[in-house]
């Protein structure tokens, strides 16, 4: 099992949400109105620089952690869009 962790811009999120849907995700978590820095330079939500990203967390198996991050490389590829994405190993306690 694998944790990804996805972090878009807020204005793709919806995007993103319906790629999961797509791909077979049955749920994830959000964080949405997430400030930083990164790559793209600061999201503070602030006038001066006013963009958020959201942050999303699912919990895939590992083969469609691998199928997930291919289709996320081509709605990048084809939109432009700078989507992160980051995975952990986890296991299941429960």
């Amino acid at each position: 099992m694998r944790m990804l962790m996805l972090v878009v811009d807020d204005g793709k999120k919806e995007e993103l949400e319906v790629l999961l849907r797509k791909s077979g995700v049955a749920g994830w978590t959000e964080i949405a109105g997430a400030s930083g820095m990164g790559t793209t330079g600061p999201r503070l939500g602030s006038a001066a620089f006013p963009k958020t990203s959201a942050v999303l967390f699912t919990i895939v198996d590992d083969e469609k952690a691998r199928s997930l991050a291919a289709d996320l490389k081509t709605y990048c590829a084809e939109c432009g869009e700078r989507l992160r994405i980051t995975s952990w190993a986890v296991e299941e306690l429960l």
